[in-house]
């Protein structure tokens, strides 16, 4: 999660929510309110409480015969082009060739179609999404925050599986293709997180590509009990990545630490996502000895360091060097853009070659009230805490929740061009910055050519 470790005593919760609380209600009601939105093709009235009949999305059935499935999504505007454009999709990719006679039709209405967002650093198993609401305690450090996870997971009444699932169907309705959901795995829950975000991934699995990391949120040497569990997770193939935390500021065993969970992901062939909130030198220490060991181990395009607190602020020369090693490790880093000396530097990483994801991180779990799994808007708060204020600015926030999480989990980039797998979303308005403003509601999602979701509800629930 995104709060302290007690090695960082400056670091407030207050601090860490910067930017996310300050704008959370604003978004919700832009999001009610730009679903109305006006876009250059043609705008509905303010206030509209649903489209005329004329202007909704229309299907026509596909009478192919079942040989190729194929749709033609008319009049889009990919990136809100003023003209729109018809895409044609056949077997889940979009193609420059004909489409097949009795292909589905869909009239798209000049919406603008923008690619799907990847959620890359997620804890879906925390969460109390849909429950009722959960008054949280004070709490001021790593130990304490667990000790307020134990308590929420015995306090609420729905299954884990189910809980884990209706949020990960929330980010699918508002235009999440795929994500990195970190699991805490500890004795206080056995495996329990990793199989029920496992039985939402298979239950989602047309809709929403998922890697699990078997996150140690209570330490893999100070909780007697969890290297072996970690273990077991990768050793029967229940997981894609093994994570860490925090070595030295809240392990304090840095070398323990790193040797188990680089030992569990060179034994078992899954990779490494650790949680580094350390700064300055201690973080630093850290994230040394994660570059040597990724390159000791050849594993190389395996590790990712998330939130990685010691890089911002760097001094530039300091930065460079750094993210050349990085970036020869192959060693990837997400943020979850907290606050504005937390956001880590994105453009001057990824000119180094080092590729840098973008993620929810918890969602209304017993950490923060605040969270919703949506990455439009999650791309919004990365725009926020930025100062974004160029169109170009806004669109690169876009992108590193878009094409950053993409190359991060090493799917094809969705740039709605021929030989682009057809995952995109439909919304109304006038530009893709003004999108990431006003975070207008997701009319359509549609994953490999295959509508999964309406007006922010899965399709067919």
């Amino acid at each position: 999660m995104h709060a302290e470790s007690t090695a960082s005593a400056g670091l407030s919760r207050r601090s860490m929510l910067a930017g996310a609380a300050a704008v959370a209600g604003t978004a919700a009601t832009l999001s009610a309110s730009a679903a109305s939105g006006a876009q250059a093709a043609e705008a509905a009235p303010a206030g509209a409480v649903a489209a005329p009949a004329a202007d909704r999305i229309t299907e026509q059935p596909d009478r192919t015969g079942g040989h190729a499935r194929a749709t033609v999504f008319k009049n889009v505007r990919p990136y809100g082009a003023r003209r729109p454009v018809d895409l044609t999709v056949v077997d889940g990719v979009i193609t420059a060739d004909p489409a097949p006679r009795g292909a589905k039709v869909v009239d798209c209405k000049g919406r603008i179609a923008l690619p799907t967002l990847v959620d890359a650093h997620i804890h879906p198993d925390k969460t109390a999404w849909g429950e009722p609401w959960v008054t949280r305690n004070p709490a001021s450090s790593i130990a304490e925050y667990t000790e307020e996870d134990v308590k929420l997971y015995h306090a609420l009444r729905t299954p884990l599986k189910k809980r884990a699932e209706r949020l990960m169907g929330h980010a699918v309705a508002q235009g999440t293709r795929a994500m990195r959901a970190h699991v805490d795995v500890a004795p206080a829950y056995d495996l329990v997180g990793v199989e029920g975000v496992g039985s939402a991934r298979r239950a989602l699995r047309h809709a929403l590509d998922v890697e699990i990391v078997a996150f140690p949120q209570h330490g893999v040497v100070r909780t007697p009990g969890t290297k072996e569990l970690l273990e077991e997770a990768a050793r029967t193939g229940a997981i894609d990545r093994v994570g860490g935390i925090d070595p030295i500021g809240f392990d304090e065993a840095l070398d323990e630490q790193l040797d188990i969970v680089f030992g569990i992901a060179d034994r078992h062939g899954v990779g490494v996502d650790i949680h580094l909130h350390e700064r300055a030198a201690t973080g630093m220490e850290s994230l040394r000895a994660i570059i040597d060991r990724t390159n000791a181990l050849s594993l190389q395009g395996k590790v990712t360091v998330s939130h990685v607190f010691c890089v911002p602020g760097l001094p530039e020369r300091e930065l460079d060097r750094l993210a050349a090693e990085l970036a020869d490790a192959r060693i990837s880093l997400t943020t979850v853009a907290p606050s504005s000396d937390l956001v880590l530097p994105i453009d001057r990483l990824r000119e180094h070659g080092v590729e840098v994801g973008l993620g929810s991180d918890g969602v209304r779990d017993s950490w923060s009230p605040f969270g919703n799994a949506d990455m439009l808007h999650r791309s919004h708060l990365l725009a926020w805490v930025r100062d974004a204020r160029l169109d170009e600015e806004l669109e690169a926030a876009f992108r590193a929740g878009a094409d950053g999480g993409a190359r991060l989990l090493g799917l094809p980039e969705a740039d709605l061009k021929p030989g682009s797998p057809a995952d995109f979303l439909l919304v109304r308005g006038e530009c893709l910055p003004q999108v990431v403003v006003d975070l207008p509601r997701r009319e359509m999602v549609v994953r490999g050519g295959r509508i999964v979701a309406r007006d922010g509800e899965l399709a067919g629930h």
